[in-house]
């Protein structure tokens, strides 16, 4: 039995089932990226427009201090705004690395006795 040996190997099926893929990859990381498919939307004249809802920023400093949209606030007057935040509305919490745990829980503590769930906390990498 005489077996043939192989000078080159043809790549072109190769090279094509990739740029396949690459064109896949390319393609849906760019609906990932922007989180939506782009769309124009219609206008109409009797609609009701929906206001965006803003993210709300809750701040933990490392000395033990609370901030509500950057602005200074006790814990009693920071569980007499979050009793006011409707429960749909997204919460951002960011607390510093070196802050005590027993404040965190304490704005836990809070969003949980008004049945918040829609919570970030934020990190870095």
């Amino acid at each position: 039995m005489q077996r043939k040996r192989f000078d080159s190997i043809n790549v072109i099926p190769m090279i094509d089932i990739l740029l396949v893929l690459l064109v896949m990859v390319i393609t849906t990381a760019t609906f990932v990226k922007q989180g939506i498919l782009p769309v124009d939307l219609p206008e109409a004249k009797a609609s009701d427009k929906k206001e965006d809802k803003k993210e709300i920023d809750i701040y933990v400093t490392k000395d033990g201090k609370y901030h509500l949209d950057k602005n200074p606030i006790s814990v009693a007057e920071l569980e007499a705004r979050i009793s006011k935040i409707p429960k749909d509305q997204t919460i951002v919490l960011r607390s510093d690395k070196d802050a005590t745990f027993q404040n965190f829980v304490t704005v836990m503590d809070l969003l949980k006795k008004y049945h918040h769930e829609q919570l970030y906390i934020v990190t870095k990498e």
